[in-house]
Order: structure tokens, then C-alpha cells, then sequence
């Protein structure tokens, strides 16, 4: 797995290199703004991009499975639970951002509590969605799942939602 996992890092690693050597001489140029002025905010990452970006991975998970046509006839339901979690998810992160501040750690805690049960069920869903699909899978076909999905770490180590990228929406 270690050996996938670089190997699907590698390209991803390079293409984040080469983004930081073009962005980071540009953001040096631009002249500092006078610490009295707020500065403009500037949307960098849109909704249209989030969607751009699903439709991507969704894409590449599909394509690196390699589906036969039978097992092809078992993606939809998958790749529309995938879609429901993101826009889900997408939709908590914008009620959290306009929601009003807590008023307290427990206050806090209880929306994280909510955050995770509703995740829980989202990721059960998506577990029954998948259950079908993932029974025809070949063995190889099954070892490419987590590196795809975000999942990182070893099997004796603790994950958690926040490493999946199908709820990285809530967090933006």
C-alpha cells in the first residue's frame, strides 16, 4: 500500500511544487498593504471550483478502480452517495460559517458532537451505497480504495472523517 500511496503522492507533490514556485515569487512582489487599510478579500477556492474539484476525484476513483462492465452497473448509486455527502457537507460548512459565534466550550462541543453524528450517518450511508460495488471488487481493485478516498495512516492507527475528502466541503 505504501508503495501506491507514493506513487499517487508523487504527481501530486510535483503539481503542488510547481503551484508554489510559480505563487510564492508573485505574492512576494505585491507591495504591502499599509496596516491602517483592511485589504480586498479574495475568493480563491469558489463553489464552482468545489464542484470541479468532486467531479475530478470522482473521476480518478472511478478510473483507477478500473470497473468491469458489470461492476460498472454498481457505481451509480455509489458516485450519487458521494455527491449527496459533498453537497451535505458544502451546505453544514456554510450554515457554520454564518451561525452565530458559541457562547461557551459546551456550546462548542455540542456542535462538534452534531458535526461528527451527522458525518456518522452520512459515512453509514455511504457504507450501504458502496456494500454492493465493493463485494464485486477484486482484491487489487479493494487496495486502491483508501488512498483514493484520503485515507492515510496504518490499519492499527485511528482515522477519523476529517480525512476524508468527501467532507472536506464542511471545512472550508
Amino acid at each position: 500500500m505504501k508503495h501506491l500511496t507514493s506513487a499517487v503522492a508523487a504527481p501530486l507533490v510535483g503539481a503542488l511544487a510547481g503551484w508554489l514556485l510559480l505563487a510564492v515569487p508573485a505574492a512576494q512582489a505585491q507591495p504591502a498593504t499599509p496596516a491602517a487599510a483592511e485589504p480586498d478579500i479574495v475568493v480563491v477556492y469558489t463553489d464552482a471550483d468545489a464542484r470541479a474539484v468532486l467531479n475530478a476525484r470522482i473521476a480518478a476513483l472511478k478510473t483507477v478502480l478500473e470497473l468491469t462492465p458489470e461492476q460498472d452497473k454498481l457505481w451509480g448509486p455509489v458516485e450519487a452517495s458521494i455527491r449527496k455527502i459533498a453537497a451535505d457537507s458544502m451546505a453544514r460548512g456554510k450554515a457554520r460559517s454564518e451561525a452565530q459565534p458559541p457562547a461557551d466550550v459546551f456550546d462548542v462541543l455540542g456542535r462538534i458532537a452534531d458535526a461528527e453524528a451527522t458525518r456518522a450517518a452520512d459515512l453509514k450511508a455511504f457504507v450501504e451505497a458502496a456494500r454492493p460495488l465493493f463485494t464485486s471488487l477484486t482484491d487489487a481493485q479493494k487496495a486502491r480504495i483508501p488512498a483514493f478516498l484520503g485515507m492515510a495512516g496504518s490499519a492499527d492507527s485511528p482515522l477519523s472523517t476529517r480525512s476524508l475528502w468527501l467532507f472536506e466541503e464542511e471545512e472550508r
